[in-house]
């Protein structure tokens, strides 16, 4: 998790696998769920290459569409709609052994259910610098009060705004999570002279590294990139969050349920916390993704968070760049590949 490999490394590596792989596992099938058009470009590209017939469809996987896979081992899904266990457990009916689900988290499929259907999961690597660039973007953002001086500048309000900005090398930012992303993140910090405190069960960023709780009472900014599992569900939640400095910023990229947003939202409405940048939020399902000019948002989080002046919101979108595309894609097919790979010599 904590390893960092660069994306050229990786991108070397699978296209190595797909000149071997062709010859040894020829017109390999696998079903492409829930593919965006720019997504079905590059897989429509990159399938011949690696031998692969690939069957594409906009619609995420569930229990009616299973079927699509018929005959295909091998399946690739996105991150945006949840995959129910009867969604699963069709897709076991039809001969699915395998799932590279073209995201870093798990938290939207049942992996053990997945398993005790025969079916296993696994994700993908892709650039950490779109998430890392984003992250650092997000921080300036929020600690120059940017979201303030656009809305005000889109009303033609010119004026200074009433709070001044900060510089990063007069604080400490505290990263939770220092895999790929995290470490990637500590990197860029590095060069603005701010100090940096990490925590991770498994240090090997460049950071001083420090219990949660020293952490986030020292830290000016928290960013948040491990992954969300049952003991990280809530990690910041109504008491860590009342541990902060008051004033400080959370940067989220990471997962929204990280994150208690009923809390987060009380110390952002009483002053205690200075702002927040959210690219991911409890509930985006639905929501983010989609065309929401002319339809109710349900989500009164979500609408508290939005009138908010010091909360940067944006649609889960940070990992969203050409290069990681097409690292999700190529790295998507090398998986299914190496899996039939591995059972064909099983």
């Amino acid at each position: 998790m904590s390893y960092r490999e660069p994306a050229r490394t990786v991108a070397r590596r699978t296209r190595s696998l797909a000149s071997s792989s062709t010859s040894a596992v020829p017109e390999t099938g696998i079903t492409i769920y829930g593919c965006g058009r720019d997504e079905a470009l590059v897989f429509r590209e990159m399938a011949p290459r690696f031998g692969v017939v690939a069957t594409i469809t906009e619609a995420g996987v569930s229990e009616v569409n299973a079927g699509l896979a018929s005959g295909n081992r091998c399946i690739s899904i996105g991150h945006k709609t949840r995959v129910t266990n009867s969604a699963l457990l069709a897709l076991s009916h039809v001969g699915v052994r395998y799932i590279s689900t073209r995201s870093i988290g798990y938290n939207h499929l049942d992996v053990e259910y997945a398993e005790s259907v025969g079916i296993s999961v696994e994700n993908v690597s892709y650039s950490p610098d779109s998430v890392a660039d984003y992250t650092l973007m997000l921080m300036l953002m929020a600690v120059r009060n940017a979201q303030s001086i656009i809305r005000r500048a889109d009303r033609h309000d010119y004026r200074l705004t009433e709070v001044r900005g900060k510089e990063l090398r007069d604080l400490t930012v505290g990263v939770i999570g220092t895999g790929r992303i995290g470490a990637a993140v500590v990197d860029r910090l590095r060069g603005f002279g701010c100090r940096i405190l990490a925590c991770d069960n498994s240090p090997k960023a460049p950071a001083d590294y420090v219990p949660l709780d020293e952490l986030l009472r020292h830290s000016d900014i928290v960013t948040l990139h491990t992954p969300l599992t049952a003991d990280t569900h809530h990690l910041l939640d109504q008491r860590r969050i009342g541990q902060m400095k008051h004033g400080a910023f959370v940067i989220n990229t990471g997962r929204g349920a990280l994150l208690d947003t009923a809390a987060l939202v009380s110390a952002l409405a009483d002053g205690r916390l200075g702002g927040a940048a959210l690219d991911v939020l409890e509930g985006e399902e639905g929501t983010f993704y989609a065309d929401c000019r002319d339809k109710p948002i349900c989500s009164e989080p979500l609408l508290r968070l939005h009138e908010m002046p010091n909360v940067l919101i944006s649609p889960h979108t940070a990992y969203y760049t050409d290069h990681a595309l097409r690292d999700m894609v190529e790295n998507s097919l090398a998986n299914c590949l190496k899996f039939e790979s591995r059972n064909q010599h099983g």
